[in-house]
């Protein structure tokens, strides 16, 4: 049972059930076991380490901030996308702990996931601020209040982790479809004060790729490391395209 209360003894260890896969040997992924300590500050990714340095240096898996801001750690943990360096062993006590590379991704070897598809989503929704008409640079920045820069705050803790991408249903069935990260970021310039590139915005994510691809399961928003909740700038973006539909419809051209 996880989380179970064990003795950590200086000779306590666990067992990780790391998914193995290299193309140019084996046809297909399998599992390969390792004991390591169970320390009570020890991560799940301190484990990986433990293996690639003392038993195992041929382990290929991604990481390097330690400290959940990067996000190149997301892996699967037990069934669930996790980062590793958030995800404790002793929460996984008494073991094993598997951990395999994260869902709807190729797998390039052992724990890396090609991250091509994720990369090129992102641009799509034009994540930079919009304007209709630069003012001159002479005249100043476009300034903020603390209440503006709350209003968007949420949606740009993204740190392109992909555990959303890993625990979405739609991305595993519909390769076309946007997914969660990207979506939050239109939203996060959206709400930006500064920005004027909605009606951009809304024109490319209000079909089936864009947002009414997702069926609202919610798993992005429950996975999420940092609290963005994309299943909620989702929702929110089908309103917004909704209203657009609308509008469009009800008033002239030129008033829209």
């Amino acid at each position: 049972m996880e989380g179970r209360s064990v003795s950590l003894t200086s000779k306590a260890t666990i067992a990780l059930r790391v998914a193995r896969y290299r193309p140019e040997t084996d046809d297909k992924p399998h599992f390969a076991d390792y004991d390591v300590p169970l320390r009570k500050d020890w991560t799940v990714l301190d484990g990986l380490n433990h293996v690639k340095n003392e038993l195992d240096p041929s382990l290929a898996f991604r990481w390097s901030c330690r400290m959940g801001i990067c996000g190149s750690c997301g892996m699967n943990v037990n069934g669930a996308p996790k980062l590793m360096c958030e995800t404790f062993l002793t929460d996984h006590a008494p073991g094993p702990v598997q951990v395999e590379p994260l869902n709807n991704f190729p797998v390039i070897r052992d724990l890396v996931v090609d991250i091509t598809s994720f990369v090129q989503r992102l641009p799509q929704v034009k994540p930079w601020i919009i304007r209709e008409e630069e003012k001159p640079v002479d005249e100043g920045e476009y300034l903020q209040t603390p209440e503006e820069l709350e209003v968007f705050q949420q949606y740009s803790m993204c740190i392109n982790c992909m555990l959303c991408y890993s625990a979405c249903p739609v991305v595993g069935l519909d390769p076309h479809f946007i997914g969660p990260a990207a979506v939050a970021l239109a939203e996060r310039y959206d709400l930006d004060s500064r920005d004027e590139g909605t009606a951009e915005r809304i024109s490319l994510l209000s079909d089936h790729d864009g947002a009414f691809g997702c069926t609202f399961v919610g798993e992005c928003t429950r996975v999420c490391p940092k609290g963005v909740d994309p299943a909620g700038a989702i929702q929110r973006y089908k309103l917004k395209a909704a209203q657009s539909s609308v509008l469009s419809m009800i008033l002239p051209r030129g008033a829209r």
